[in-house]
């Protein structure tokens, strides 16, 4: 099936006992069994939910994968991914990532006898150069949170698989929509579906989708040992958004590029950042894995005073945390979403005081561009 008939059918059949074309919300904790050891296959709602079954099937169909093991948020999925590793094992990891990623590996799994190498994945050889004998998971996100680097997820996946590693893509910028790494051969797709899959700023979830059959049992098994799951209505809401994803993501991908293309002429900008421009220095690999640029835009406005004038005087776009929302958000990363990094590490990868991140809506273009302009004069 093609993506857009997937999203508004994978996982979802009319209701059995009414034949409502809508999965219900099954606000359940817990199932009645008919006698000892003889249920219908379901036992306790942490375990088991249809309206999160319904959902898990939905968005693994869009990624191209089997499994679906959906979490509470993005950074529980990011706890059960470390669950497939032990104590003592090493992770290669873009050092560029969310900076919730960053804080709850590098200041938080650390303790636990994990450790972790934060290298620039766009260069392949930064990769096989921080490989170890005890390197157990390359980890990527491309486009990277807030920089917009891409890493060559194929040329990573070669690279794991030569050395026996567990290759695993956050997807989260691109949605399945406009990447399927799982295609390219990663092991396990990464989303927070509280952005661009929810798209609607109104749930926190995460959802980790995959082909390998030993990869989903652990993940399960995680799912229900530790117990971060979202709740039905949250699942419902998700689904519900799922269906009108490929529309979403056109709008989002068509209003960035007119963005990106306005602020990169204007001389109040020192640098805009989107894989859609030519100026991009990884525009021909953007083409080559991504079927389209998405609606995330980074700017750097050269001084904080110029980056605190545009954050403070926009309208339409709102000052905010998060991201992939039909609602046009902008956000000042040093201080909001990366502010765990140390300011040092921070400004290595570019993240300096007068970067400003801007997710693009479905507003109209020449509204967003106009509030832009308002606010730069």
């Amino acid at each position: 099936m093609g993506f857009q008939t997937d999203a508004v059918h994978a996982g979802q059949k009319p209701e059995p006992l009414s034949g409502a074309i809508t999965i219900p919300i099954y606000q359940t904790s817990t199932y009645h069994q008919e006698e000892l050891g003889k249920h219908k296959g379901y036992e306790y709602g942490r375990t088991h939910n249809p309206t999160r079954e319904a959902m898990e099937k939905n968005i693994a169909t869009l990624e191209k994968g089997k499994y679906g093991i959906a979490y509470s948020s993005g950074l529980s999925s990011v706890q059960a991914l470390m669950g497939l590793l032990k104590q003592g094992d090493h992770v290669v990891i873009s050092n560029n990532v969310y900076g919730g990623t960053y804080r709850q590996l590098e200041l938080n799994m650390t303790n636990y006898g994990l450790s972790f190498s934060w290298v620039d994945t766009s260069d392949l050889k930064n990769i096989e150069d921080a490989i170890k004998e005890n390197t157990k998971m390359v980890f990527i996100e491309t486009p990277t949170n807030p920089m917009l680097n891409l890493t060559d997820i194929k040329g990573t996946v070669e690279i794991a698989k030569k050395n026996n590693l567990i290759s695993v893509v956050d997807n989260t910028f691109m949605s399945p929509y406009f990447q399927n790494p799982l295609i390219l051969g990663a092991d396990v797709v990464l989303h927070s579906t509280t952005k661009y899959i929810n798209g609607h700023c109104d749930v926190v979830g995460g959802i980790l989708i995959t082909n390998n059959e030993k990869i989903h049992e652990r993940l399960r098994y995680l799912q229900n040992a530790i117990g971060a799951v979202p709740s039905p209505f949250d699942c419902w809401l998700t689904l519900r958004s799922t269906k009108t994803l490929a529309l979403r993501m056109k709008q989002h991908n068509e209003n960035a590029i007119k963005i990106a293309e306005y602020l990169e002429s204007q001389s109040y900008a020192e640098r805009v950042i989107y894989p859609g421009l030519k100026s991009h220095p990884q525009h021909e690999l953007a083409k080559k894995q991504m079927t389209g640029f998405g609606g995330m835009i980074s700017v750097d406005f050269g001084t904080f005073e110029k980056a605190k004038k545009v954050l403070n005087r926009v309208k339409i776009f709102a000052l905010a945390e998060s991201l992939g929302g039909v609602e046009s958000l902008i956000c000042h990363p040093a201080s909001m979403t990366h502010a765990a990094v140390p300011k040092e590490e921070r400004e290595k990868i570019g993240i300096t005081d007068s970067l400003v991140r801007f997710s693009v809506g479905i507003e109209d273009a020449e509204d967003l561009i106009a509030d832009i302009e308002l606010a730069l004069k």
